[in-house]
């Protein structure tokens, strides 16, 4: 029977059901596979050797180390070079690639979750490393223009500065010439920008959706996100907590008549691509939501 041997990585995690969701899966293979939880209570980079020198297969990294975790690897994938953020290590031939899966998960979790919503202004509180995925896959699935707030003022602009193509960069000549053609309140697509909390009123009352990337509303860290008075009926909302299943946020939104998205599917379709990495084996991803919604 093939064995492996993988850990998940960060702060809080007793509650966490990936190692729920990929033992199971793994059960349904035929799989040995032990997933534990490994508390951050050392520095990231030497949890990172431990592991490494414990013959971990493979880790999964969550919040707060998504993308400090990136100075202890020795390879990054194309899509975590760019987000600079890492969800998923693995060990191979000595080596300790880091790769993204959650910016699959949440794409697939909403075209699954939220189809034919409006994508033409959508505004994202959080840019750390959850939110870089998050903004990535937005603008993957055809925002116009992705607004990204956070409390740390210098986070969305290097998030911005990191993920909008250099044609939009100040001083390229392209780039003035193919903004002037557009009608003047039209956002070029795959647009993203910065900005503070002081603007949420104006950008909500602009935009088609909401999408949190923040911690507020885990059980850890309860409470709303944004004064609930910018909510409105005509907003889409969307939350990548998934405990609890229903946040503050979503609660208030789903009164107001707002279509909402939980965190359910970014964290199965994100445990699934991470399953995948590790296994190479092809996960059944209906029956991890399955046993998800069992397990919550």
């Amino acid at each position: 029977m093939t064995s492996y041997l993988i850990g998940l990585i960060g702060t809080g995690i007793g509650p966490s059901l990936s190692p729920a969701l990929h033992e199971h899966e793994a059960d349904h293979h035929g799989l040995r596979y032990l997933y534990r939880r490994i508390e951050l209570t050392e520095p990231i980079g030497d949890l990172i050797t431990a592991a490494r020198l414990s013959l971990y297969d493979g880790l999964n990294v969550t919040h707060p180390v998504k993308q400090t975790v990136i100075d202890h690897l020795d390879e990054l994938s194309p899509d975590a070079a760019k987000l600079g953020a890492v969800n998923t290590v693995l060990f191979r031939d000595g080596r300790a690639i880091g790769h993204n899966t959650d910016w699959t998960g949440f794409a697939e979790s909403f075209r699954r979750g939220l189809p034919g919503a409006a994508t033409r202004h959508v505004v994202q509180l959080g840019a750390g490393g959850a939110g870089a995925a998050v903004a990535h896959a937005l603008l993957t699935l055809g925002a116009g223009r992705v607004t990204v707030v956070d409390v740390d003022a210098t986070r969305p602009a290097e998030l911005a500065a990191r993920l909008n193509p250099p044609i939009d960069q100040p001083g390229h000549e392209a780039g003035r010439g193919r903004r002037a053609a557009l009608p003047h309140d039209a956002a070029e697509p795959g647009r993203l920008r910065a900005a503070g909390p002081a603007e949420l009123p104006a950008l909500l009352a602009d935009a088609d959706g909401l999408v949190n990337v923040t911690p507020v509303g885990m059980a850890a860290h309860p409470g709303l996100p944004l004064d609930a008075g910018l909510l409105r009926a005509e907003l889409w909302v969307a939350d990548v907590v998934y405990r609890p299943l229903e946040t503050e946020l979503l609660r208030h939104a789903r009164r107001l008549g707002c279509r909402t998205l939980d965190g359910s599917g970014m964290v199965v379709f994100q445990a699934a691509g991470s399953f995948r990495l590790f296994t190479g084996v092809q996960p059944d991803v209906e029956r991890m939501l399955a046993h998800l919604t069992e397990l919550i």
